[in-house]
């Protein structure tokens, strides 16, 4: 439903309520909700279809990607800070599993937007990696 058909459902209910000048207050109050379950839900299924809202933030920097990589890493439960940082194995070093680094991978792919391939995944061991990763799928070089 465009604005204009709004418009016009609009005015020929409003000439419809002044035409037949109705004296009792609820039925104008019933007229006034119908109106507005009528037009409420049309606009803002048109305001949804025309200004769509789109996130863009400004180029990442390395030092970005660095700063939400480590606070993913660190977000996962096994991982103790004291022992992360950038040069952490995620097995021998944070004493993560298979099933653990998969599910970094994973919320590695939540955090930036895209897939990882599993052939990549394999090659990501550490959070070093997946910075270096991360920086060339976005384009981004020091």
């Amino acid at each position: 439903m465009s604005f204009t058909q709004i418009a016009r459902s609009c005015s020929r209910l409003a000439s419809t309520l002044a035409t037949k000048r109705i004296a009792s207050a609820a039925v104008v109050q019933t007229h006034a909700r119908m109106m507005h379950r009528i037009t409420m839900p049309a606009i803002a299924s048109q305001m949804s279809q025309n200004f769509v809202a789109r996130n863009y933030s400004a180029k990442s920097t390395i030092e970005d990607i660095k700063f939400r990589v480590l606070k993913v890493v660190s977000a996962y439960d096994k991982v103790t800070a004291d022992k992360l940082n950038v040069e952490s194995h995620f097995i021998n070093d944070l004493g993560l599993d298979s099933l653990d680094h998969v599910e970094v991978i994973m919320a590695m792919e939540d955090e930036f937007g895209f897939e990882i391939p599993d052939s990549d995944a394999e090659k990501l061991l550490k959070p070093a990696d997946i910075i270096k990763y991360v920086a060339d799928k976005e384009d981004v070089y020091e």
